[in-house]
């Protein structure tokens, strides 16, 4: 008697969720070609400065505001504008080409962050040099907009005495919560097709959702799942073949291998659940953010149920009200290497706090030259954010000064991990699906 049976005795139903889409911003319409970065960069302080300074008159009610260029020596006054940070060891293009030319092989470090670091901050009138203890060079990078209060010192330098930031975006109140458990699912990084990632534990995490795995207990928590969400990074493709030259008829179907078994195994979750899918850095899509969705024809099986959804990166949606949104970790892997903090949770709650999905594009971070916008800048609060292809899970539960609630989420290397995040939307909580194979 196999489970179907059992499950058609019992009748389980899987339960529903409303999905609304809203990727809408991130989705690229017109082709850039030859524009300056400039533009994205002014959209950005355009609109956070008309936010700090909504929010200055109750910060330093007694503070004139002023321009770069109107600084007076020792006279307070708080300023906004765009923090640029200078970097010793920060990478250039020149120091390739140099690289080439020694004998000696530059160490590439994992971290940019150097003791000499120093921000400047700069609007369209010019730039000073920030002074004082206030303000961790650590802690900033290149394209945070900020508020800062001091004075210019005899040196031409601007002395921080505070700093003010955007702080949590306002959030949409959730209408009364129903009584019934609802699952979402988050997996990322499940490579498959490297030598690392291991085709048994996908497929257990597979029947764990489809609900052929386990006994009634699992089964009835399994039926509550009413999304899956894949945060990037879910084939290997072996690189070696991607030289330019035309491929052997053997060398194609290695290089389609990975992708044919991973639409095996999506079809399988998608003929029970909605399937979220996002671009991640290494998959067969465009290196610059927003990535646009994986091609369908990549997934002609999966495709054919509506329940599956190639998304773009990053990835905005909700369900029943609740509003998610989230990276396949480009934009905290690029904050780790340019700035310090405890752990990845950190980079993330910053980002939010920032109001902004990715601070470090397009100084250190690819993204496209927009002219208009900048589609990164977080207008409301998400009640779940979450980044996908991290080290470790981890999770936390950030509160807003006026009451906005984000469960915060690091989506661990599944290939590397065998570990999948399932958050509750009753009450935000989170835990881990671990699969594992040794015996």
């Amino acid at each position: 008697m196999d489970t179907m049976e059992i499950d058609s005795e019992k009748n389980l139903h899987r339960t529903q969720a409303r999905y609304i889409s809203q990727d809408e911003k991130f989705v690229m319409k017109e082709v850039y070609r030859g524009q300056q970065y400039s533009q994205i960069y002014f959209s950005r302080l355009h609109l956070m400065r008309t936010l700090l300074n909504s929010l200055v008159p109750n910060w330093k009610p007694h503070l004139p505001v002023c321009t770069v260029l109107g600084l007076e020596e020792g006279k307070e006054c708080t300023i906004v504008g765009t923090l640029y940070k200078h970097m010793k060891l920060k990478p250039s293009i020149l120091d390739e080409y140099s690289k080439t030319r020694s004998a000696i092989p530059l160490v590439k470090p994992h971290n940019f962050v150097h003791a000499d670091d120093h921000l400047v901050l700069e609007d369209e009138s010019g730039r000073v040099k920030l002074a004082g203890s206030v303000l961790s060079p650590s802690v900033y990078v290149t394209g945070n907009i900020v508020a800062l209060h001091g004075k210019e010192t005899d040196a031409g330098e601007f002395l921080v005495l505070d700093v003010l930031e955007a702080g949590l975006p306002p959030q949409i109140e959730l209408p009364l919560k129903s009584r019934e458990d609802k699952y979402v699912v988050f997996v990322s990084g499940l490579r498959v097709g490297s030598s690392s990632s291991n085709p048994l534990l996908f497929q257990l995490l597979v029947d764990h959702i489809t609900g052929h795995l386990g006994d009634e207990k699992e089964q009835n928590l399994a039926s509550q799942i009413v999304h899956v969400v894949i945060a990037g990074n879910s084939v290997e493709l072996p690189r070696a073949l991607l030289n330019g030259q035309n491929l052997a008829p053997k060398d194609q179907s290695r290089l389609s291998a990975p992708i044919k078994e991973l639409d095996i195994m999506l079809t399988q979750i998608a003929a029970g659940v909605p399937l979220d899918i996002m671009p991640g850095v290494d998959d067969p899509a465009n290196a610059s953010l927003p990535q646009q969705p994986l091609n369908r024809c990549l997934f002609p099986g999966s495709s054919a149920y509506n329940t599956f959804r190639s998304c773009t990166n990053p990835h905005s949606f909700d369900l029943d009200d609740m509003s998610f949104v989230g990276t396949s970790g480009q934009n905290i892997d690029d904050l780790d290497r340019y700035s310090e903090a405890k752990d990845k949770l950190e980079y993330v709650e910053r980002t939010l706090r920032w109001r902004h999905l990715a601070p470090t594009a397009p100084n250190t971070l690819e993204c496209y030259p927009f002219t208009d916008r900048d589609p990164f800048l977080m207008e409301s609060c998400p009640n779940v954010y979450f980044v996908g292809n991290q080290d470790k899970y981890d999770s936390r539960l950030v509160k807003g000064s006026e009451g906005q609630m984000v469960r915060l989420i690091c989506i661990p290397k599944f290939c590397e991990t065998g570990v999948a995040v399932v958050l509750n939307m009753r009450t935000l909580e989170c835990h881990t699906l671990s699969f594992g194979t040794q015996f």
